[in-house]
């Protein structure tokens, strides 16, 4: 049954750009423009009138966006939950105007040993990934360290969550690997793998989307039967201004907003676009994070009750569920 029947969550890349090159990322070796103030205005104006509750800043390196602060406070002042995921570089520099301003800030970092973390994310930042931790205690926040889970760094869980994440007083977030396009991920997780990361997502101070676990052992989404919402959840906002459809990792089709968002999401093209959600033959076997989660979120289905208790459990801890009654 459908709970919600309008976004709850809109995904804005500030830019697409990139002072790191992940190995398992291909969006920083794209050419991109940086979105402008007057769009974000309007553009958050129309999100707020189509339901949205959520905005993720994101990129790229979504710091990279020397306005980033104002965007920020222009989402808190309109009601918004606002996010940002760094990978700690510019942190340091920029702290003091990000203060208060996001209410879910995670900093990047995939294992407690610095060669792996650099490595993999193709730039020396583990160093500046502690150096934000220690700058963002220091001004009040309350930073979380989000995990990108693969095999090979599988066993750093425990070291991060021991001698980083419990210390520092941070919610670990593990975020298991999803594959997409041609970027590859590694092996997939093997059944114990994921009941190890099932059993760990039970710790106090870890967050883990149980229903994630769920989808990949069901062999993600299946275009028969389709469990992706990601149209009809998440608003993709390009930093050329478009709106992007079905999802940014698939972007079959881009809109120019040009100063009508409202006009056109519930316009005929792109419900008609959006009504595909999950049901095209690229999203077969599809298990991208940042649309399951919305998605198991707005109808009750087995996933969603596997999703409930982690995310109430972080909502509440976070006190972001504050801002959302407040609106």
């Amino acid at each position: 049954m459908r709970l919600v029947r309008h976004p709850v969550l809109c995904n804005y890349y500030v830019t697409y750009r990139c002072n790191a090159k992940c190995s398992f990322c291909d969006i920083w070796e794209k050419p991109s423009p940086y979105i402008q103030l007057a769009d974000v205005e309007q553009n958050l104006r129309d999100l707020k009138r189509l339901g949205v509750r959520v905005v993720d800043f994101t990129g790229g390196e979504p710091l990279l966006h020397r306005q980033l602060p104002e965007f920020l406070q222009l989402a808190h002042d309109l009601g918004f939950v606002t996010t940002v995921t760094t990978n700690g570089l510019l942190y340091p520099k920029y702290a003091e105007r990000l203060r208060g301003k996001v209410d879910m800030l995670h900093f990047s970092l995939d294992s407690s040993e610095k060669e792996q973390h650099d490595r993999g994310r193709g730039v020396a930042c583990f160093d500046f990934v502690l150096e934000s931790i220690r700058v963002a205690k220091s001004l009040g926040e309350r930073p979380d360290v989000l995990f990108t889970v693969f095999r090979e760094n599988l066993g750093q869980l425990e070291d991060v969550y021991r001698n980083i994440t419990r210390p520092n007083g941070l919610v670990l977030i593990i975020n298991p690997a999803f594959e997409y396009n041609a970027v590859e991920t590694g092996e997939r997780l093997t059944e114990e793998e994921l009941q190890y990361l099932s059993a760990f997502g039970k710790r106090p101070g870890v967050y883990l989307n149980e229903a994630f676990i769920e989808l990949r052992r069901d062999g993600g989404n299946h275009v028969a039967a389709p469990v992706c919402r990601a149209a009809s959840t998440t608003l993709v906002i390009s930093p050329s201004n478009e709106l992007v459809l079905p999802c940014y990792h698939l972007g079959a089709r881009s809109f120019p907003i040009e100063g009508r968002l409202h006009e056109l999401y519930r316009s005929e093209e792109v419900q008609t676009l959006a009504a595909l959600e999950g049901r095209l033959p690229q999203c077969e076997g599809c298990t991208i994070n940042c649309y399951m989660q919305p998605s198991f979120a707005v109808e009750t289905s087995k996933y969603f009750w596997q999703a409930l208790p982690s995310t109430l459990k972080y909502n509440w801890y976070k006190g972001t569920w504050k801002r959302m009654l407040a609106r």
